[in-house]
């Protein structure tokens, strides 16, 4: 039967993208024809076998175009370790239209990219629930102030668990302590206090440890065992053991039929206690995503029909004009259009100082009005505002899986059968070789195998180390598009750096005016009258110039340009000829005098241009792109750090060589033109370096897609915040280091994380095992191994959470108390 599958294609312009993508999707097996609409940006797919999507997706890439995908983030419940997170993955791969699936065990959710047309957000969810798991609906970033129902539930059960548990330990201790099995015998026998024992358990394994029982259930229901099935089995066995050798005592080989009913409610107990420390540490790895809710503003003052009223915020439309008190915090984005006062941007930018804001400034939701009331009026609204995009860029960050947690994953996912299979043969183990009585010995053994096994910190060490980091990392201003970018950044040894706007401030500066004749502020007002007839940038420089220098500028009359040489013009009865020195030599005047000031000044970068006032040669002038103040401490810091630092630019080698020479940098590469950049890149790649590229976010996007990594540098207001795996909110090159330092401390947590989580299961298995008992007569109990899980897990999360208190090393605010 024919099928017919519609799919979006995004970036189609032309009637050549649609005769691209044809082809493209036209020659893919299964495929009998494909029509392309560009008006409707889809793709109608026509089979008679059914088509492979992932095929479709990747044809699409490689034609230059993406396919249409949705985004939705879905709360998984019942999630326990690495095992489960690649169960799920696995199942939502296999649904056809899945074209992305990344599962976050740290924030219990999961990101999924899906085809619209070919599957539905329902069947997703029913995918996840089939895998035996819940999903509690689509997942909103504004839910930071719901209760935490799941901790609450969590508390009573460990409390719960807790209190039925401590008299069963007493009366195990009993059996071991002379004087306490004295007192016990003296009220009622063995057997009693076993069945005592029997009645106070129940509840502990099965309403408090009730979870267990229904995760492990639905993994081997799913052929899939997990770190559930593991405690499940476990506890079961201890528990089903000692009901046994309570009621049938005689079934068990001499001095077998023990009771075991302690381990089962304290294994419960000390794991529950675990899952309770971890829901509160994971709790604070999400706290910068939290603190970044709480920035957004819930009311407004708008001014409507010529009157203040106070609206909510949600109800804001760009083209309001909004009020904007001393002390409150600006609600969305916009340009101010009435007042002046200083707004504190820290939380954005990461910049302490407060910035002055003017008429026409761009004021960012979130921020706090510091001193005057402002008006402005709103341009970005609801989702659109800076700080939406910001919270999601970090959300995305923690939700996406570096590569080292993708190896875990799948790792985790074979680590529980092996262990069970460990677990069985340390069984038949003891059972046959083991002294008397080798079946109590067999049990003991196995329930610690299964119990010290459980691989809940291989699925936490990564995940909870990136959500801390990336929150950090928000807090100083550098955000993560990707979490890849954070493991893949601390092991680059090549950084490639634009130089306008990123080594340079990116706008022409008058630097140098040194008068010949006259005085100082009256020539340069003369010369700002006549540039201030031109829309050079030069020209924009030396008028800015005059006018922060608080100089009148007088009317000039009579301008006449000639482009390629200068510009000049009659003021207060004055001819004044601006330009060049070719401008220079056809005026004849001569320049011999300043060729040791002009050579000077060509050394370091600047332009030197001449004004000449009736003929007679009056002023130097010099005009640059000044380099940024921070710029050699930030390149001799990452020269420190082992980076090979190379300067990229399109502008003329003499230029590009004195601004290396001014910041220190030895490997220039010149006159590169924008569409070659991302050559340069491929071209250093190929030498085997690992590169990250760091330009201003606009127009080097070919460069910052084509690195290991970018970096895209800018303020909180113009920059491109779609491009580079990195972006800093403030043109700071110091923050180059600061994302570099917090990267490889993050993969150092990482790394640790790894070596405790892989390090502790390697080496106490065996010792669970009992390895050891033949050398020093030392078995570990289930009990201990319940212990021993649950810390494992909770050193790894108090380790990732250490990363809250990194300090950026190189920041502004550093180098000025240093």
């Amino acid at each position: 039967m024919e099928e017919l599958i519609e799919i979006g294609v995004q970036g189609m312009s032309c009637g050549s993208c649609v005769a691209r993508v044809e082809k493209a999707l036209g020659s893919l097996p299964g495929v009998e024809s494909a029509q392309v609409n560009l008006a409707t940006q889809k793709a109608t797919l026509r089979s008679e076998n059914g088509v492979d999507l992932t095929g479709v997706v990747s044809a699409l890439e490689e034609a230059g175009y993406k396919a249409h995908s949705d985004e939705v983030k879905v709360p998984i419940g019942g999630m326990s370790c690495g095992s489960c997170v690649s169960r799920i993955e696995k199942s939502l791969k296999e649904l056809p239209g899945v074209t992305g699936v990344s599962v976050n065990l740290a924030r219990q959710k999961g990101t999924v990219w899906f085809l619209p047309t070919v599957v539905s957000i329902a069947r997703i969810h029913r995918a996840i629930e089939e895998a035996g798991y819940q999903t509690q609906g689509i997942a909103h970033d504004d839910s930071s102030e719901k209760p935490d129902s799941a901790g609450i539930l969590l508390r009573n059960q460990v409390v719960i668990a807790a209190l039925f548990t401590f008299p069963v330990v007493v009366i195990a201790m009993g059996k071991m302590l002379p004087l306490l099995d004295a007192l016990f015998t003296s009220v009622m026998p063995h057997r009693g206090w076993m069945a005592v024992e029997w009645v106070l358990t129940t509840p502990v394994v099965f309403y408090a440890g009730a979870r267990f029982y229904r995760a492990g259930a639905a993994e081997l229901k799913h052929l899939n065992p997990g770190m559930n099935s593991l405690v499940m089995i476990g506890v079961s066995a201890a528990y089903l053991y000692s009901v046994a050798a309570l009621l049938v005592p005689d079934f068990f080989p001499v001095g077998t039929a023990e009771s075991y009913f302690e381990a089962a409610a304290v294994i419960v107990t000390l794991i529950l206690l675990g899952r309770y420390f971890e829901h509160i540490a994971k709790g604070r790895t999400s706290e910068a995503i939290k603190k970044l809710l709480q920035l957004q503003s819930k009311m407004a003052h708008v001014l409507r029909n010529e009157q203040i009223v106070d609206i909510s915020a949600d109800e804001l439309v760009a083209g309001d004009l909004i009020l904007v008190r001393p002390g409150e915090r600006i609600p969305v984005d916009g340009v101010v259009v009435e007042g002046e006062s200083y707004v504190d941007e820290s939380m954005i930018s990461g910049e302490p100082m407060p910035v002055r804001k003017l008429t026409k400034a761009e004021v960012i939701g979130g921020t706090i009005n510091k001193n005057g009331a402002l008006t402005y009026r709103a341009t970005r609204v609801g989702s659109d505002t800076l700080l939406s995009k910001i919270i999601r860029m970090v959300e995305s960050a923690q939700s996406e899986k570096p590569p080292i947690q993708q190896l875990a994953d799948k790792i985790a996912g074979i680590f529980v059968p092996i262990v069970m299979l460990i677990a069985a043969a340390t069984f038949v183990a003891w059972l046959v070789m083991g002294p008397e009585p080798a079946l109590s010995f067999a049990f003991v053994t196995t329930v610690s195998v299964l119990l010290i096994a459980c691989p809940c910190a291989m699925g936490l060490a990564t995940p909870t180390a990136i959500m801390v980091a990336t929150g950090r990392g928000a807090e100083m201003g550098v955000l993560l598009r990707k979490g890849a970018a954070l493991e893949t950044l601390a092991r680059m040894d090549t950084i490639v750096l634009d130089k306008t706007g990123t080594l340079t401030k990116g706008r022409p500066e008058l630097t140098d005016f040194v008068v010949l004749k006259g005085q100082e502020a009256e020539v340069l007002g003369w010369v700002a009258a006549v540039e201030g007839q031109s829309e050079h940038p030069i020209a924009e420089a030396i008028v800015r110039a005059a006018h922060e220098r608080g100089l009148t500028v007088p009317t000039a009359s009579q301008v006449k340009a000639m482009p390629g040489y200068g510009i000049s013009a009659e003021v207060d009865g004055h001819k004044l000829s601006i330009g060049a020195d070719r401008y220079m030599s056809l005026l004849g005047i001569d320049l011999n005098d300043t060729l040791n000031q002009r050579e000077a000044l060509a050394g370091q970068a600047k332009s030197p241009l001449y004004a000449a006032v009736d003929g007679h040669l009056t002023a130097i002038i010099a005009v640059a792109d000044p380099v940024k103040e921070e710029a050699v401490e930030a390149i001799r810091s990452l020269r420190t750090k082992g980076l090979n630092i190379t300067m990229l630019t399109g502008d003329n080698s003499g230029t590009a060589n004195a601004i290396a020479r001014q910041v220190g940098i030895e490997h220039v590469l010149a006159e590169v033109l924008p569409d070659q950049k991302a050559d340069e890149i491929k071209r250093l790649q190929n030498e085997c370096r690992r590169v990250v590229f760091v330009g201003d976010g606009i127009n080097d996007s070919p460069a910052l897609a084509q690195a290991d990594v970018g970096i895209a540098m800018g303020t909180g207001t113009d920059i491109a915040i779609e491009v580079g795996d990195v972006v800093l909110m403030r043109g700071d090159l110091n923050g180059i280091n600061d994302a570099i330092a917090l990267s490889r401390r993050t993969r150092r947590t990482i790394l640790t994380n790894f070596a405790w989580a892989y390090g502790y299961n390697v080496a106490l298995i065996p010792v669970a095992a009992g390895v050891l008992y033949p050398i020093t007569g030392f078995l570990l109990s289930p009990v201990l191994a319940a212990a021993a899980m649950s810390i494992s897990s909770v050193f790894v999360l108090t380790n990732s959470l250490r990363l809250r208190r990194f300090q950026p090393s190189f920041s502004k605010k550093h180098l000025g108390a240093n």
